[in-house]
């Protein structure tokens, strides 16, 4: 899916990989793989290739226990990247932040969406900044902050809570004048091993009318957790629960390894349209 090609509406349909790209030295699984510019921006090409037809680019580290950079500082990190990638390969580009001012300048430098992880809830700005840019915006659950949000978290009923909340900002953000939300569950955000699961069983409770579905489940450490596993050995996990999602009616997945769930949901959308 390329700029030119780019439309909201096919976001509800078939399955979109959207890969993930931190240029930062402290993300959980990939942190300062790719701080160099010219390795990212070659790392958004094999992503490209494999399957990828979002690029959402971070310059912020959310792992759990992490602190917050300033806005010049995630900027230097991803807007130079931004405009190169919209400039010679032509991909949809997602930015991952949670600053109104880093969003205006990664949308004015090419960015097509707003991945904000804390839901449209840490900076009071960013609900008219992105009505105003007029771009998609994923919302997220979060349960504090990333700094905190590992801390024992606590629920009464996990999926009507995210539901509940993740309904409630949809409309904050509608009525505010932002037509096209993206939802997401917002696994490893301040969610205990067993919410994660329990959100994924009740994935159909998040298909929100005219709200594509995002799935972020990629090398999390709930999927290392039942076998003691590092990110790097999350495969099958990984593979297992964006499988699954898209059987649940997800329709955008958040992906390290793009080639290898990529042909995994091909061939699950194989199977479930054989006739």
């Amino acid at each position: 899916m390329s700029n030119e090609s780019w439309n909201f509406e096919c976001l509800k349909r078939g399955h979109h990989i959207m890969g993930i790209l931190n240029v930062t030295p402290d993300s959980f699984s990939d942190g300062g793989k790719y701080c160099d510019p010219e390795r990212a921006f070659r790392r958004a090409i094999e992503m490209t290739d494999e399957g990828a037809s979002i690029i959402d680019i971070g310059g912020e580290s959310t792992r759990p226990g992490s602190e917050p950079v300033t806005e010049s500082l995630e900027m230097d990190r991803i807007i130079p990247l931004i405009e190169r990638i919209s400039r010679e390969i032509g991909v949809v580009i997602s930015v991952d932040t949670c600053k109104s001012v880093v969003a205006r300048e990664a949308v004015k430098a090419g960015a097509r969406i707003i991945n904000d992880i804390s839901g449209l809830t840490f900076d009071p700005n960013m609900i008219p900044a992105a009505a105003e840019l007029n771009v998609p915006v994923v919302i997220m659950h979060i349960k504090g902050t990333p700094k905190n949000m590992q801390v024992s978290p606590q629920y009464g009923n996990v999926v009507a809570e995210v539901s509940e909340h993740l309904r409630k900002q949809a409309e904050k953000a509608r009525s505010a004048g932002i037509r096209e939300i993206i939802v997401d569950p917002g696994f490893g955000f301040g969610k205990r091993l067993e919410d994660n699961f329990q959100l994924l069983k009740h994935l159909d409770q998040f298909r929100f009318p005219d709200c594509p579905l995002l799935v972020g489940t990629s090398r999390k450490s709930f999927l290392g957790s039942l076998f003691g596993l590092p990110p790097d050995q999350r495969m099958e996990g990984t593979l297992a629960t964006n499988i699954w999602a898209l059987l649940q009616g997800a329709t955008i997945f958040r992906v390290h390894d793009v080639s290898a769930v990529n042909r995994a949901l091909l061939i699950t959308r194989a199977i479930t349209e054989a006739s």
